[in-house]
Formats: C-alpha cells, structure tokens, sequence
C-alpha cells in the first residue's frame, strides 16, 4: 500500500480521513515537527496538510511554514492542503508556494480518493521518469555509465551524420544491433528504413536472394520479382549482423555493391542503385579469418572503415546494476508488477556474476524475476541465483546476506506458527511488535505468501 502522510491535529478529521482513504497505508502527524519527522522516516509521495496547525490553528501561518519546509526537504513530494470553507485565497497562496492541489472541508470520501489517487498517479509517473534520466544512455539506448561506454556514446554521436561504415566488433549478446540502430537514430536516415539481416541465421542457398532479391522466373518458384533487404533499406541503414558467417563466393558480390553502391537481382541484367547505409557486426576475428582465407581481406579492409568494440557485459562497471534497473522498470511496467527495487543480496549477485550471456542474458533473469517475485523488491533467488553457491566470490559467503535471508525465513515461520498473529510472531521471535513492524518493512516482507520447504 501506498503510503500518505495526513497532517492534522484533530483525531476527529484523522479517524474520518482514516476511514476513507482505506486504499492507503495512512500515516499521522498532529504539528509541523511530527510532519518533517514523519517526512524524513517515511518519504510519503504524497502528504495531506492542514493549514490550521498549532500553535497558531486559527491561521495558516504554521501551515504554509510546514507546506515550505517539506517541499525543501522534498521537492517531489505531492502536498494536497486542507482548508476551510472561506479561505480560498489562503488556498491559493499555498499553490503559488508549491502546493499541488487543494481541498475545503467539509470532507467527501469521494471527492478526497479521486484528488489522493490522482496525486499518487502522477507522482508514480514523475518518479519513473526521473529513474529513467538517471539512467546513463537512455535517451541513445546505449545504456550505462561506464568510460567504455561513454567512449562509445561518443563515437556514435560522431560518426552518425557521416556515411563510413563501422564494423562493430564484440561478443553474443552485447548489444550490436542497439548500437548499429543508435547510429541510424542519430543519422540524417532517421525516417527512412533501418534493414537488419542476420547472415548466420539463414542458409547459404537463400541468403543472396534475401540481400540482392531476385526477378520473376529466375528459378523455381520465383513467381513474381521480390526487393532484397538492400533495396529495402533505400535511403536508410542496412545491418549486416555476423557478417564473418557469410558464405565465401557471396563476399565478392557484396564487396561490388560496397563500392559501386549497385546490386543486379538474382535473373537479371539491369544494375540498380541503392543509397544506403553499411553497418556491419561479428562476434568472430576477421583478422584471423582472412589469414585463414575464411574472409576475404579486399572486403574486410572495405567494411572496417570504423571499428566499433563492445566490451562484454563483466567489462562493464556498475553497468550492470544501471541495466538490471531499467530492465527492471520496463518489465514492472510491462508486467504491471508493484516491484520497487533490488534487495541488497540481489545487487551482490548481479555484480559478481560474469554474464557469459553478456546483456540478452540480464534481460531475461530480470524480465523472470519480475514475473516471480513475491515481494516489492526483487531477492538472488527471484534472479535464480539460488544454485549458483559454489561459485568462490558468489553472494551466499556475505555474512550480512546470509544473516539476511536467516531473519526473513525465521520472520515468515513465525508468522505462520503464530497463525498470522503479530503479537504471537514477536514472542516467538523474542522481540517487540514494534521490532517485528520494522524488520518487515525493511525488507519489503508479505508474510502471507507461504515458502515451500528447502
């Protein structure tokens, strides 16, 4: 539940705002220190203030220094204030200093929840649009903050409006395409086609009908003449993905077009100019394969007019958390999954694991653990880190991370012993209910959900 911070230092009002705001986990205050106090502890996203405080209740002088202080503190913050029935202008001056909404009493239920919900909805999105900012590279899909990746931010900004062609150069999974697209976003192409073709993925009998096309009755089953994929990307950027599987005897053909910028389709004898863009990408030394006449050295040294490396995703620095979190936002949002973020124990995972599957790999623990978590906060074991205990630096060997996961499992058995009475539950475990109430809000715990024995 939501938290929602009411400030008021009539019991009547809050029991009455208790009531129906139910949707809510509501908080109280009944004076501008409890407030700032409560501000600082809970960090609600949005707060109901009464300008009429004490000590000087019969004014909103106290109010409008509460309503300046938590908007300093917490410029984000959605602070809807409260007033009476003839004091509009007192409500106005609350809006010019930051106020997002206002409401005068006499209250109604229905009314309090659309103005509350609505402020929650907007704070939700300002939020996520701020995390998204936060993330290195968003705005290109060249996500992360690392030099290396900075460098290569770099290097697309530049080589973007120039027509080179840039071979990228890394391994499985690390994100050429979102590169090569990154530089066609960038590019005067940007509203013309972007053409991707994986050499690998098609066999060698049909892939120079896939790249060059073909005319009516050039063989069999060529009914009607059909483009091919560089035709296709007229005017825009064609990508050529693990061009090192490219069958030998077609090198030469692509080679041609490279440098006259024409193709003949397959059963013809027209040349055709195309006006596109070449970027290429391997995870194979081409150095090595033209040594060993695999690649043709003329072709090689025509598509590495840039060389673009991208380090594996273990390469990268704090990346890794950087990409795990806007995958995260993305798939909670895909999801509708209430997920707020990663357990201390799932960061240590994801930073000592070396993502042999590089970026493809992270996007699909975190789309699954989005899809299986329990709780707000997504645990090494939603990231199915849970087999992964051999490993010499692996998560499990920090002592506060086992001491963690002891608390939580001895925290949920309790309950469940307790038979879902808290008071029993802090006996059990031989501390206090306030105790109790803050281990479970620290670590995000619905001890409803029942684990199935190891």
């Amino acid at each position: 539940m939501e938290k929602l911070l009411i400030v008021d230092d009539d019991l009547g009002i809050q029991k009455q705002l208790k009531w129906c705001l139910s949707d809510y986990k509501c908080l109280f205050a009944g004076n501008r220190e409890q407030a700032i106090s409560a501000l600082r502890l809970h960090e609600p996203k949005v707060i109901l203030l009464d300008l009429g405080l004490p000590p000087d209740a019969d004014n909103a002088s106290e109010g409008l220094l509460a309503l300046e202080q938590i908007l300093t503190l917490s410029p984000f913050t959605k602070v809807i204030v409260i007033t009476g029935n003839e004091e509009h202008e007192v409500a106005l001056q609350a809006i010019a200093k930051g106020a997002y909404d206002f409401y005068q009493k006499p209250l109604d239920a229905d009314v309090i929840n659309v103005i509350v919900s609505r402020a929650f909805s907007l704070a939700n999105i300002e939020l996520e649009n701020r995390e998204m900012r936060e993330l290195g590279g968003v705005e290109t899909g060249i996500i992360g903050n690392s030099e290396v990746m900075e460098k290569l931010r770099h290097m697309v900004k530049r080589i973007a409006p120039t027509e080179i062609t840039a071979l990228l150069l890394g391994e499985s999974g690390t994100g050429k395409e979102v590169i090569a697209r990154a530089i066609h976003r960038q590019s005067d192409r940007i509203k013309k086609n972007f053409v991707a073709i994986n050499c690998a993925s098609i066999p060698e009998t049909l892939l120079e009908s896939e790249l060059f096309g073909f005319e009516k009755g050039a063989f069999t089953g060529a009914h009607k003449t059909t483009k091919g994929k560089i035709e296709m990307a007229e005017g825009g950027t064609l990508f050529l993905d693990e061009i090192g599987d490219m069958p030998f005897n077609l090198q030469a053909k692509l080679l041609r077009f490279l440098q006259e910028r024409v193709i003949e389709r397959i059963g013809g004898r027209e040349e055709i100019a195309v006006n596109v863009r070449v970027v290429c990408a391997t995870n194979q030394n081409l150095l090595q394969m033209v040594e060993e006449k695999a690649f043709r050295e003329d072709l090689y040294y025509r598509i590495s007019e840039m060389v673009m490396p991208i380090p594996p995703l273990k390469d990268r620095d704090y990346d890794v958390i950087i990409l795990a979190k806007y995958f995260l936002l993305q798939y909670s949002k895909d999801y509708n999954a209430k997920i707020k973020g990663f357990s201390d124990d799932a960061i240590e995972a994801l930073k000592s694991y070396p993502w042999p599957g590089n970026i493809r790999e992270l996007q699909n623990k975190i789309k699954s653990a989005v899809i299986m978590a329990a709780t707000p906060q997504v645990s090494s074991d939603d990231l199915g880190f849970f087999a992964l205990t051999d490993a010499p630096k692996g998560p499990d060997l920090n002592l506060r991370i086992v001491r963690e996961k002891a608390e939580c499992k001895a925290l949920k058995r309790s309950y469940l012993l307790a038979d879902g009475n808290m008071s029993k539950t802090a006996e059990l475990l031989g501390i206090t209910r306030p105790t109790l109430y803050g281990l479970v809000e620290k670590y995000g715990l619905d001890l409803t959900v029942k684990e199935s024995e190891p």
